[in-house]
């Protein structure tokens, strides 16, 4: 079975499931080692000091920006660590906006959205609600150090996330020579659109994604089985995988409980503001927090001076 790539929950609302994420699609690249042609050993990227030609530790490797060609600047860990953002076990829904709103440039990977058990009521309830009301969620996730913007929506009878690009991250279309022009501006005539409808008529269907195949793939593997049987073929014993832990159980929760306090909190408070407010808030705890540790430490030393 297939490893979950991060685990916590769904929350829109007042409401939390807890999901497991996994992956929505299937590596079919066929990868290439490099071997040396004299023994068919492996050949090894090794990391070489640029100067010295050295390899290099891990221990002894920093992570750096080059701000300038030639230039760094040398990042710790805590660095990395300050920037990344707070809730790293939360999927949490911002807003919910009409399915075909959305350009289709922002969608990026796929993943389906596995309820824990004892997690299907709400699972369910955030499914069939998206359905009725043509609505995808937008949200935010943190996988490892990295937050994305993230898209939750039904299909069938499951929920998918679709990871999505922020605006930076797309290519201006000004930034290349498109037509803007009418078509009677490149000499189009009204009997070559007619033909040119018709021709998409004739090849017009349904849409069937079994129809379609990677064909190269499928004669590389051809030629690789082939070779494979000609030359023999070298095992190695498949590794054991790890257990995945259960998630919390919901079905226990007062569904129309929180979802009437939701409903009340965004009528008293508009989403867009709601959000500056909690990073205030999260602010104010942290000074609150910083201010009280020099005391707990002064606490501390003197109760050692007294047992000395």
């Amino acid at each position: 079975m297939a490893r979950p790539v991060w685990s916590g929950t769904l929350s829109f609302g007042l409401l939390n499931i807890p999901v497991s994420l996994m992956t929505g699609e299937r590596k079919t690249d066929i990868s290439f080692r490099m071997l040396d042609a004299r023994n068919n050993a492996r050949v090894r990227y090794e990391r070489v000091n640029a100067e010295t030609g050295e390899e290099v530790p891990w221990k002894d490797i920093v992570k750096a920006y080059e701000y300038d060609k030639g230039s760094y600047v040398v990042l710790e860990q805590e660095d990395i660590a300050s920037a990344a953002p707070e809730s790293h076990d939360a999927i949490e829904v911002e807003a919910f906006v009409e399915a075909g709103s959305i350009d289709p440039r922002y969608f990026e990977k796929p993943y389906v959205l596995v309820p824990a058990k004892k997690a299907e009521k709400g699972y369910v309830l955030l499914r069939d609600a998206l359905e009725k009301t043509g609505r995808i969620g937008i949200a935010r996730v943190v996988i490892r150090t990295r937050e994305h913007l993230c898209a939750v929506m039904p299909y069938g009878k499951a929920l998918l996330l679709l990871m999505m690009r922020y605006p930076q991250e797309l290519v201006e279309l000004e930034e290349y020579n498109i037509p803007e022009g009418d078509r009677g501006d490149y000499r189009i005539t009204a009997k070559e659109l007619a033909f040119s409808e018709q021709l998409i008529d004739t090849m017009s269907g349904d849409w069937d994604p079994a129809e379609y195949r990677d064909e190269f793939r499928e004669r590389l593997h051809k030629v690789i089985n082939d070779r494979m049987k000609a030359d023999g073929v070298v095992r190695h014993a498949p590794e054991a995988e790890a257990e995945v832990a259960e998630g919390a159980a919901t079905n226990v929760v007062d569904f129309m409980s929180l979802l009437q306090r939701s409903i009340d909190r965004n009528k008293r408070t508009p989403a867009k503001k709601a959000a500056p407010a909690k990073k205030a808030a999260r602010k104010a705890t942290k000074k609150a927090a910083a201010k009280k540790s020099p005391a707990k430490k002064a606490t501390k030393k003197a109760a050692a001076r007294k047992r000395a």
